[in-house]
């Protein structure tokens, strides 16, 4: 018996429909990214090991997918007395590609003599983690970033916090775009005792939204930070109120903290050109928010739907010398990268996809013999020309039969010749929506079409 095909767990196909959707929003993320002077580039899906390893964390690292070496990889292995991690970096040099930014960094390293400073660059490609796969999380997904590196002015950072305003604004998403800084969690590792826990501290409380306050406590205690430690950082992790209060009580709180306090300086900038570029999403200071990845420094970013339960669905954040691991010394850089995966999964579940998406054409002709279908070519290639989707039914067939393909792929109009229409040197013109029939002139046929659509 022939097996039965699959697919990997966390991987998806997509169909006509589905890919339709997805156009819809990768073209209008494209577009604001290219409205804020975004240029287009792309990477290879695999990098060496060297490139990705030791840039997302520990956790980051497991969940890294290593590709074997071409040829007998295991050929040369003496397999006693070692443990997988040695054999594995023995017979994997490249792994798939986790996010788009750290292979944005070798980029920019790599190819610095042909940038031009500061540079702004989007990437629309997929990426790869092996996580465990459940509802609005997969190990295969297509992330849409955008990154400004070579400047540290803070209107790069709202500049990132109006293209996430546009891009739902147009998707017709509500959200909550938090933000925070990762300097203002240094300050508070640092005015709770424990400057070196600073890592530590952040991957426990980025996982506070799925675990919770009491299993992140847990967790920092179990990372050897004190009761004491605990106990400032807590109340900060439950801070409420506005904005502005939240930053006059980390001003108040980090006054000690000179890392603590640039923070206070930029969050409370970037919240005053927030307020002056009139935003319409709902924005956050919230000082839950970790981002446990090594490589942030400043401004961190999560956008959350508030009409639907998922994941996030964009974040980013600054890095401060991300290519210098690279060798490209003292380059900053901050970037968002929106999950789009999810973010198919929101439009889907509130319904907010445009019906036009499910239409691979806006006019069907119809096939009623040889004669007749050669008839229609012309006037088929003529509004090709003029940009509407057109088809002419392959076979000779019942019109009823037509008519059905017409509403299963949802095409608006159906144009009918048969002998009737050539004696008459016409078209008619069915409108599928409101079922009326309309005879039109074959040299009018462009005209009424442009009307009718």
């Amino acid at each position: 018996m022939a097996q039965t095909p699959s697919i990997p767990k966390g991987t998806r196909d997509f169909g006509c429909i589905e890919m339709a959707r997805r156009n819809y929003i990768f073209d209008n993320i494209r577009e604001v990214f290219r409205r804020f002077g975004y240029q287009q580039i792309e990477t290879p899906a695999m990098e060496n090991l060297s490139t990705l390893l030791g840039k997302y964390g520990d956790e980051g690292d497991k969940l890294l997918y290593r590709i074997l070496n071409s040829g007998d990889a295991f050929a040369n292995v003496d397999f006693e007395g070692q443990g997988s991690a040695a054999i594995t970096s023995k017979v994997c040099e490249k792994g798939l590609r986790y996010d788009l930014t750290v292979p944005f960094a070798r980029f920019v390293t790599q190819h610095q003599n042909d940038i031009s400073f500061p540079f702004k660059r989007f990437q629309i490609q997929p990426v790869w983690r092996a996580d465990r796969p459940q509802k609005g999380r997969y190990r295969e997904f297509y992330q849409c970033d955008a990154d400004v590196i070579g400047s540290t002015s803070l209107l790069n950072e709202l500049e990132l916090v109006q293209i996430v305003d546009m891009v739902f604004g147009r998707l017709g998403i509500n959200v909550c775009i938090k933000i925070n800084n990762r300097k203002l969690l240094a300050g508070i590792a640092e005015v709770a005792g424990v400057p070196d826990k600073m890592m530590d501290i952040t991957v426990a409380i980025d996982k506070i939204d799925k675990i919770g306050l009491d299993a992140v406590k847990a967790e920092l205690a179990a990372k050897e930070v004190s009761p004491e430690a605990i106990a400032v950082i807590e109340p900060v992790l439950q801070l409420s109120g506005s904005n502005a209060s939240k930053i006059a009580t980390m001003r108040a709180l980090l006054a000690g903290s000179e890392i603590g306090t640039r923070g206070v300086e930029e969050i409370s900038q970037l919240f005053d050109l927030i307020s002056a570029a009139g935003i319409q999403q709902t924005v956050e200071l919230d000082l839950s928010l970790a981002r446990g990845l090594n490589y942030y420094t400043g401004a961190i970013f999560e956008v959350k739907a508030l009409d639907f339960a998922i994941g996030s669905i964009c974040g980013g954040g600054r890095y401060d010398d991300l290519t210098g691991i690279f060798g490209l010394k003292n380059v900053s850089g901050v970037g968002i990268s929106f999950g789009a995966d999810r973010i198919y999964d929101v439009l889907l579940g509130l319904d907010k996809y445009p019906a036009s998406l499910l239409s691979g054409a806006s006019v069907l002709f119809t096939n009623m013999g040889e004669k007749e279908a050669a008839y229609c070519v012309p006037a088929i290639a003529q509004l090709r020309r003029e940009g509407i989707s057109c088809v002419l039914y392959p076979d000779a067939a019942k019109l009823k039969k037509q008519f059905e393909y017409a509403n299963r792929n949802n095409i608006s109009v159906v144009v009918v010749a048969g002998e009737s229409e050539m004696a008459a040197g016409q078209f008619t013109v069915k409108d599928m929506a409101s079922g009326q029939q309309t005879p039109v002139a074959r040299e009018d046929l462009l005209h009424f079409m442009k009307e009718l659509l």
